[in-house]
């Protein structure tokens, strides 16, 4: 794990401030209120850099990209209410550069048009999908099943089975009571999630015992990041060696997320760092993102790196137990980005759990959201 001196040594009550500093992540094993702002995307020339690289855009094909789903996610809770009890679910579709929105119904089809926002007529609500998903995770998975969550688009569950366990009897079990609960697609992945967590290396962001893990975002009087990370009452150094404070909450599996207070000297900003691939991020709200929208991840192991967001609300089957409301993401991530930063724009989305995969051949990447565990702690984001 190399790390920039100067940076760091700029920096060096930035990283205890929840900057996107990302380790010890857990591959696929981590009420809407969110802070939100009127004014145009901020985008720096770094961020637009790792997007043209990313996305193989243009910059002004970025830049309306980041408008575009700066749009979006201002008018999808408007585009639910106007829905109604026919609505079935939305996604941002980067092809035309707008929300889409499902409904059961034509009778509501002109209110959610009248938002902004495109439509689509289908056959389930998303209160029926959602039903069918909770009902799929009463049920015990084997190993051989990743993962499962509701996809408006396709307006089904899907259900993700490692490739290699398809033909195994516990998992063909699983998906016939899967299919049985209602509509329900199986998808194949190549591998199983697991979880990140790294043995201790010197320079990250901060330690707990022998593991290194990433600060995720900076709240009042302390940090958000990963559950699997650490428990509460367990003390906290930074990447210096000095101590931070201690886990104040923590929960995992189930959940994965804590949050750690500091002191010590050490103190919070409203900063994502960019690891020398972009420049520094301001986070200036939580507004979740859309399905299909931008995301990028910053992490202590593998820096800085970009996708889009693919799932929300996805059971995740790690070995340690299964963790709910996940969101995935087709970013890459390895051992010690846990607990890092997942941002959109200006806007902080969630703190890195686990995945498959790495950032030479690919994979995928869990995020548990930000606003769950700012409400389960009762915290305050710290914003620009």
């Amino acid at each position: 794990m190399r790390r920039i001196t100067a940076l760091r040594t700029a920096l060096s009550a930035v990283l205890l401030v929840g900057a996107w500093a990302g380790a010890g992540f857990p591959a696929a094993s981590a009420a809407d209120a969110p802070a939100t702002t009127s004014r145009a995307p901020q985008a720096s020339a770094g961020l637009l850099a790792a997007m043209q690289k990313d996305f193989g855009l243009t910059e002004s094909q970025a830049r309306a990209r980041l408008s575009a789903e700066k749009t979006a996610t201002a008018i999808q809770g408007k585009a639910k209410r106007a829905a109604g009890a026919a609505y079935g679910g939305a996604w941002f579709d980067a092809s035309t550069g707008g929300l889409t929105v499902a409904v059961t119904s034509e009778k509501q089809a002109a209110a959610v048009r009248a938002t902004g926002a495109a439509v689509r007529l289908v056959s389930h609500t998303a209160r029926r999908l959602d039903a069918v998903k909770e009902r799929i995770d009463t049920f015990d998975a084997p190993a051989g099943v990743s993962s499962w969550h509701v996809d408006p688009e396709a307006n089904k569950v899907v259900v993700n089975v490692v490739s290699s366990a398809r033909t195994d009897n516990d998992v063909r079990k699983f998906v016939e009571r899967a299919r049985a609960a209602g509509p329900v697609v199986v998808e194949q992945t190549g591998q199983a999630p697991r979880t990140f967590a790294a043995g201790t290396v010197g320079g990250d962001p901060y330690y707990t015992g022998n593991v290194r893990c990433s600060i995720g975002f900076s709240v009042n009087g302390g940090f958000v990041t990963a559950g699997h990370c650490g428990q509460a009452g367990a003390s906290v150094s930074g990447w210096d060696g000095s101590a931070i404070g201690s886990f104040q909450g923590s929960s995992f599996p189930g959940d994965d997320y804590a949050w750690v207070s500091v002191g010590n000297g050490w103190w919070t900003v409203p900063v994502v760092l960019g690891w020398g691939t972009v420049s520094d991020q301001l986070v200036r709200g939580s507004a979740e993102a859309p399905v299909g929208a931008s995301i990028c991840r910053s992490g202590s192991t593998s820096h800085w790196h970009c996708g889009n967001v693919l799932a929300t609300n996805e059971t995740v089957n790690y070995s340690q137990g299964a963790v709910y409301q996940m969101t995935k993401t087709s970013v890459c991530a390895e051992p010690g980005d846990s607990g890092g930063s997942f941002i959109s724009g200006d806007q902080a989305q969630g703190v890195t759990s686990g995945g498959w995969g790495n950032c030479s051949t690919g994979g995928e990447t869990w995020h548990q959201p930000i606003n769950e565990i700012l409400n389960r702690f009762g915290l305050t984001l710290h914003t620009a």
